[in-house]
């Protein structure tokens, strides 16, 4: 019936109380975070942000507390959503914000679309994709895809998708969060091919909320890694490394996971399957590895250069 747009939030929530439905496709979805302290009593104490857009723009949208559990996994990037009864609230100026797919996109970086359990009790619906109308005007979740051979000549904290054949995945190791801190980060090293360059892909994969992907990275699946930073080691090290890490809206995919993925209609995507189908699976058997110790950045091989 009656719906809003983005844009037109952006004007006129400070002069409303009740807002009409909002249709949107997400864009971008964030690790979910626990925010829970021992002396505060809440029940759920989650929060996951997600970037949603519809044809005016992208602004971000939180979910809170016990709708995570309830929704968290079920709303995928591409996922249409029909929300009603939702708060608008000015934006947490500190969160980091994901590198658009598409670039032209305008971003209403000012406020936020807030949806809670109650106080208003925000209703929540999912569009099935074969339901989602063109008339809509809602955008297509766009990436950023690079292949081994372009990236050494990004820049320092460039943020892309790879996908690339897993020949190398290391065991799961853990660093603290901030040191004398009890928390730790959970990740783990791998690397992949994609045919372009006789060097992999190194990744450093932190564990996002996906753990049933992040503890089955095996060799030999087709692992797509989206929102990838670039790490270049500025200095004048002649052996200087890059590498991937992982951002806080990265999303992990392999083999039994792509179906029905957005990226699947993209260009170098489906350069990599057409290559793949080129290469005897026996031989890159051969030079696959799993698990030990992954010293990384290496060490200079003399105590001269250290």
């Amino acid at each position: 019936s009656k719906l809003t747009n983005l844009g037109h939030l952006e004007m006129t929530w400070r002069s409303r109380v009740h807002f009409h439905p909002l249709l949107v496709r997400i864009l971008h979805k964030s690790r979910l975070r626990y925010y829970g302290k021992p002396e505060k009593k809440m029940d759920m104490p989650y929060q996951a942000y997600f970037e949603v857009a519809d044809g005016s723009g992208m602004m971000s949208m939180v979910l809170w507390n016990s709708l995570c559990p309830e929704w968290y996994h079920s709303m995928k990037v591409g996922t249409v959503l029909l929300l009603d009864k939702y708060t608008i609230k000015t934006s947490y100026p500190f969160k980091t914000h994901p590198t658009p797919g598409d670039s032209q996109m305008k971003r209403f970086a000012t406020i936020e679309i807030s949806l809670n359990v109650r106080d208003p009790p925000t209703e929540i619906s999912i569009i099935p994709e074969e339901m989602v109308k063109p008339e809509w005007g809602l955008p297509e979740v766009k990436y950023r895809f690079i292949t081994r051979s372009e990236l050494d000549d990004l820049p320092n904290n460039h943020s892309c998708d790879v996908i690339g054949l897993v020949t190398f995945v290391g065991r799961a190791e853990r660093a603290r969060k901030r040191e004398h801190s009890e928390d730790f980060w959970l990740y783990r090293w791998a690397h992949a091919i994609d045919g372009t360059s006789d060097q992999p892909f190194i990744l450093e994969l932190f564990a996002t909320s996906q753990p049933d992907v992040f503890e089955h990275i095996h060799p030999m699946t087709y692992l797509v890694c989206t929102q990838m930073r670039v790490i270049q080691d500025l200095t004048e090290n002649p052996s200087r490394t890059v590498y991937l890490t992982t951002s806080n809206e990265s999303q992990i995919f392999i083999t039994g996971w792509h179906k029905g993925q957005p990226y699947t209609k993209d260009a170098k995507v489906k350069n990599f399957i057409q290559w793949m189908k080129s290469q005897s699976e026996a031989d890159q058997m051969k030079k696959t590895v799993i698990g030990g110790y992954y010293p990384f950045p290496r060490p200079p091989d003399s105590f001269l250069k250290y």
